[in-house]
């Protein structure tokens, strides 16, 4: 916490002596491309002692890399910061002025002293004086001291942590093939760390906010984007994945921290009373924390697979959320959004499972555009931005697959990533909103909010969408759908708004065995899954093939359950 008397000894002209010093450094480093370039492997050498030169000169490279990229982070950090800590002077200089004009003393550690009436008022004009003063001016002046002291604060903090980020070697070169390439970057990122969030707002403000920066600072942001830009839904989805896969590491960091510590605490005997109990609650917290780091395993598994956009990554409560888009979904004409239902989560591996099924989805879907279609293309999502129920959580009256509440705290999330996606684009994807089985319930909760911008739904083997009558659910009229596959019993639970199957105004599509409107043989599906053979989103059945043209924007393709 910065002090107002540390602020006064502040002195930005030291900092730039520190600029002009990391510029010559960069430049230097910089200037040795060529002779990097140039000192590789001759290309008449080989054997064990060739191969064994060759990565260490590649090490030599990369840590060079690594090195320019510090020094630029770190000098542009330093630019903005020496132009705060002035700013930030001028607003102290005006303050402190108002308040020796009014008889007031700002002391070092930020109070505003009151020295009582100032001298040369007449008496009689004394009680006005120092009623305005203590009602106007004394506030004012307070406000200004907590609000210089926040700039500064917000400086510091920035600068502190790029200095550590470099001192622990936690920036990733991120493929920079030259130093030129790594300097760059370090600029980038150095800007990036210094834009301010803007205030907490919706979608549709956070994308005016997006849109409102100059051309510099958005490229900067889009470059090396601070870890806070990853959860703000109505940014651009290339921009969120890459803020949250470069936080991958940090959290990694943290969370390992956590788990050393706990598991501290956890060998430590308590030969005390209760020191069991205590024992068992930092083991829950250990297994929690383990867990976690497990879930950014799996996710980093999944987007090894190439192509794909993280566009959801948050490890802050009991387990961790995400959301993984196999294509772009900002470039896309038909994005489609799956939230799976209980015992879904990120560290069980189910988001590997449901990307292979968006996936296949997406491939198919493709397939169908390409011919049938618009020939547009296609993104699917696997949300696992909620924590859906789990099966050891059956007997508890809050977290239970047999209550809604954590279908209705989930679809908040839900509906502002709708709109996001909607709101982060010029045009206006075909967006697609899918759910399974308690998934769908979240989906159907989602969909009762204003504004989400979905063109058409889709739900397997519900348990209910949250809604009585089909006009509570904003989706255009004759684009909602349901599948229900035989011996599902889930799907004729109804326990959140009834059977949807049975609703008006929603289309039952089929999952028995049929010939598709292009000659395919598709199988009959059967049971509650998404996976396996008979598994709803199994590719080559009827209710596959169906999530798959809806997913397109072509569900006249779609084969109905009347036949």
């Amino acid at each position: 916490m910065v002090r107002l008397g540390d602020l006064r000894r502040w002195n930005a002209d030291l900092l730039d002596d520190a600029i002009d010093l990391l510029k010559d450094r960069q430049d230097r480093l910089v200037q040795l491309d060529d002779e990097l370039a140039a000192s590789g492997r001759p290309r008449d050498w080989s054997g064990k002692a060739a191969d064994a030169a060759t990565t260490e000169h590649a090490k030599l490279g990369e840590r060079l890399r690594e090195l320019v990229l510090e020094i630029s982070t770190v000098r542009t950090t330093a630019i903005a910061t020496a132009d705060e800590i002035r700013a930030v002077g001028n607003e102290l200089a005006e303050a402190e002025a108002l308040a020796h004009a009014h008889h007031f003393a700002i002391t070092d550690d930020g109070r505003v002293e009151d020295l009582g009436t100032p001298p040369g008022i007449r008496p009689d004009e004394a009680a006005d004086v120092d009623a305005d003063r203590h009602d106007r001016i004394r506030p004012d002046l307070v406000h200004r001291v907590e609000r210089l002291l926040a700039r500064a604060d917000d400086a510091d903090r920035e600068l502190a942590k790029v200095l550590g980020d470099a001192d622990r070697d936690l920036m990733d070169t991120r493929g920079a093939k030259t130093l030129a390439d790594a300097a760059a970057l370090g600029d980038a990122r150095g800007l990036g760390e210094t834009v301010e969030p803007p205030p907490p707002g919706d979608p549709a403000q956070n994308a005016e906010w997006w849109k409102s920066l100059p051309a510099e600072t958005k490229s900067a942001l889009a470059a090396s984007p601070p870890a806070w830009l990853g959860g703000m839904d109505g940014i651009p989805a290339t921009v969120r994945h890459t803020a949250n896969v470069n936080k991958i590491d940090d959290e990694r960091a943290d969370l390992q921290a956590q788990a050393a510590r706990l598991r501290g605490l956890v060998d430590k005997s308590m030969p005390i009373p209760g020191g069991g109990f205590v024992e068992a609650a930092y083991q829950r917290q250990l297994d929690q924390v383990n867990a976690k780091l497990k879930s950014l395993d799996n996710v980093e598994s999944v987007l090894s697979q190439g192509d794909r956009q993280l566009l959801v990554l948050d490890t802050s409560g009991e387990r961790t959320k995400a959301a993984v888009a196999v294509g772009n979904v900002d470039t896309a004409e038909h994005v489609t959004v799956f939230t799976p239902g209980m015992n879904s989560s990120v560290e069980g591996g189910s988001l590997g499972d449901y990307d292979r099924s968006m996936a296949q989805l997406r491939n198919d879907a493709q397939q169908q555009s390409n011919q049938y279609g618009d020939g547009g293309k296609i993104a699917a999502v696997s949300w696992l931005g909620y924590e859906a129920p789990q099966l050891s959580e059956t007997l508890d009256p809050n977290d239970s697959v047999a209550s809604p509440v954590a279908a209705l705290l989930g679809s908040k999330d839900l509906a502002d990533f709708y709109r996001g996606v909607n709101e982060s684009r010029t045009d206006d994807p075909n967006l697609v909103a899918m759910g399974h089985s308690y998934g769908s319930t979240t989906t159907g909760f989602a969909l009762r909010q204003e504004g989400t911008g979905v063109d058409a739904a889709l739900t397997l083997g519900s348990p209910g969408v949250g809604a009585f009558w089909t006009d509570e659910l904003k989706v255009p009229e004759d684009r909602f759908y349901n599948l229900e596959s035989s011996w599902d019993p889930v799907a004729d639970f109804g326990a959140f708004g009834g059977d949807p199957s049975w609703k008006p105004g929603i289309d039952n599509l089929s999952t028995d065995e049929a010939i598709a409107p292009d000659g395919q043989h598709l199988k009959e599906s059967t049971g509650h899954n998404t996976g396996g053979p008979s598994g709803y989103l199994t590719h080559g059945n009827t209710s596959q093939y169906n999530a798959s043209v809806v997913a397109a924007g072509i569900p006249d393709r779609a084969v109905d359950s009347s036949g």
